[in-house]
């Protein structure tokens, strides 16, 4: 599940074996050092690896620099247009630079960007975007624009194999799904290095987080994706929970609980719904990443259902029963259920 080669950000390593990591962007201007500093301790906590920063001007390098030294999660500069800021952005201390093969041209600035990185240790992302094809790449393979980003990543990447400069993140993106399962599919069966995978302005709420669930898993599924972001217009602790809870439904990665219920019928003994946010309230910090907690509105959907969860509990005429990988363990009237459930999740033990 994974690209053979590797890269290092931090202490982070990408592809070559390691899990599929997640990424957010700081959605705080960096003109705010302490707004920045606020979200990335929210995207710490959350659980993010990389978190990428909008760096549009040379003039806020020093805020670029004081972020870099604070954060505690490895930063990765966004460049766009003019490779001096990519510069600036390596002699501020980050980790990382990508770079838009869209919108910027090749030549001496990406060579001088390659020197600085190799000096450094710093990994460069090509990451082509539909939405910054320029003309003749899009005219260049007859408009097909999965094609067209591709070849942009390519236009810079080819250059840089060529010099000898290995440390790379490809990443090819579009708002469309299929264009960008297309567009990696054939990066992955080019070249061996990691990919960063996600559709670009997927949306808000239900359908950003459906399409790209849609698009992310169909590529994860077939091996593809060192690491991803789930782009949400919302907040950027969204993107992360959405993002793993994309990895626990692909079975790849496990952090947080993984709670499934029944969608209710006229069998159930209980309001289904009303239970579910009475379980998420019990599952804090403290209950361990990979448990598989089951809420069922009946005997049908119980045990036999859920056998495989950890915890499950399921509605009956007299109230609830608590099942543990399909064995009854508990009983009783729904009042009782807070306090038989916190004694439950206390001494549990997730199946990784």
């Amino acid at each position: 599940m994974s690209s053979a080669k590797c890269v290092t950000i931090g202490r982070l390593k990408f592809g070559g074996g390691a899990p599929i990591r997640v990424e957010s962007m700081l959605k705080s201007r960096l003109e705010s050092v302490g707004d920045c500093m606020d979200e990335l301790d929210t995207l710490k906590r959350a659980g993010c690896e990389l978190v990428r920063v909008a760096f549009p001007g040379e003039s806020l390098s020093a805020n670029l620099r004081e972020l870099a030294e604070k954060s505690e999660v490895p930063l990765m500069a966004d460049i766009h247009f003019n490779h001096r800021l990519a510069l600036a952005a390596i002699d501020s201390g980050c980790a990382s630079v990508r770079i838009n093969p869209g919108n910027m041209s090749g030549g001496d600035g990406l060579m001088s960007v390659l020197s600085a990185a190799k000096a450094s240790g710093a990994v460069i992302r090509i990451g082509a975007n539909a939405g910054s094809l320029s003309n003749r790449q899009m005219e260049s393979r007859g408009k097909d624009r999965a094609a067209a980003l591709v070849a942009a990543v390519e236009e810079q990447l080819i250059p840089l194999l060529d010099m000898g400069f290995e440390d790379v993140i490809m990443s090819a993106k579009s708002s469309s799904v299929p264009e960008t399962v297309r567009a990696n599919f054939i990066l992955a069966q080019r070249y061996p290095f990691p990919l960063h995978i996600g559709i670009t302005e997927a949306g808000a709420g239900t359908d950003g987080a459906v399409k790209s669930a849609s698009g992310l898993g169909a590529l994860i599924a077939q091996g593809i994706g060192d690491t991803m972001r789930v782009s949400l217009t919302g907040e950027s602790r969204e993107e992360v929970e959405v993002a793993y809870s994309i990895l626990r439904s692909m079975e790849v990665r496990r952090r947080g609980v993984n709670l499934i219920s029944c969608p209710g019928c006229g069998r159930r003994h209980v309001d289904v719904g009303e239970l579910v946010r009475q379980v998420k309230s019990l599952l804090t910090r403290d209950v361990p990443d990979g448990l598989t907690v089951a809420v069922m509105g009946c005997e049908v959907n119980g045990p036999k259902e859920a056998a495989a969860a950890d915890i499950g509990i399921a509605g009956t005429q007299r109230g609830f029963v608590m099942f543990k990988k399909g064995s009854m363990a508990a009983s009783g009237d729904l009042s009782k259920l807070e306090e038989i459930l916190k004694k439950e999740l206390a001494g549990s033990i997730p199946t990784i």
